[in-house]
């Protein structure tokens, strides 16, 4: 019977968020970055509710914190809030950085897909074929190459990155996240046998393997 009182639907845990904390998410006006580990501090507060699970505040907590309006308020605001909205920790400038990136990749990301793409006509692909086929024997190699962006060189990172030991994968120790080809410092907020959920310095929560966990 408290399955069914659950709520579904993410926005409709976004909006027990907005009603049981005012102070601390906006849906739009006033948004400020969330204090670091407050998902911890949610938790405590809605222990034993049956509208929400914890589950489902992290995921609301994911995407309230990916929100365009959220990163571009950690690159402008100074300070962080906690849940009754007083001041907590100073926004440091490699989270305001973080953000900054996250925030122009999703616009770039945006943009991607609504650039509409200009329907190939069979006639330009035969005439491209009719006037490259009396060099393709000769240069078919550089043609290729000229028609692809050169790869960037790898970057060389400085300093020796570290696996983080087993001993120290556990809840509020600060740590390296592996995303993708990006090391991200990051706060663990809970250990669950083989998975791992960290709290980026934007506020997002991700689910990890401790095996992507790096020393500081």
């Amino acid at each position: 019977m408290e399955t069914t009182n659950k709520l579904k639907d993410i926005n409709e845990v976004l909006d027990f968020l907005y009603q049981e904390f005012p102070q601390c998410f906006k849906q739009k006006d006033g948004i400020q970055p969330l204090k670091v580990g407050i998902f911890k501090d949610i938790a405590e507060r809605i222990e034993g509710s049956e509208k929400v699970s914890k589950t489902q505040v992290r995921q609301a907590l994911r995407k309230y914190t990916s929100n365009w309006r959220y990163l571009e308020a950690v690159t402008k605001s100074e300070f962080r809030i906690d849940l009754d909205g007083n001041q907590d920790e100073k926004v440091e400038q490699e989270h305001i950085e973080h953000a900054q990136k996250a925030l122009e990749e999703s616009r770039a990301k945006m943009a991607k897909r609504k650039k509409p793409q200009r329907p190939r006509k069979d006639g330009d692909t035969k005439s491209y074929k009719k006037n490259t086929g009396h060099h393709a024997k000769s240069g078919e190699k550089g043609a290729k190459v000229n028609n692809k962006p050169a790869k960037a060189a790898p970057v060389k990172r400085s300093g020796k990155v570290e696996p983080l030991p087993a001993s120290e994968v556990k809840v509020n120790s600060k740590v390296k996240v592996k995303l993708g080809q990006a090391l991200v410092n990051a706060v663990i907020t809970e250990v669950n046998k083989d998975e791992v959920h960290v709290e980026l310095v934007t506020g997002m929560q991700v689910k990890t393997k401790a095996d992507s966990l790096y020393i500081i």
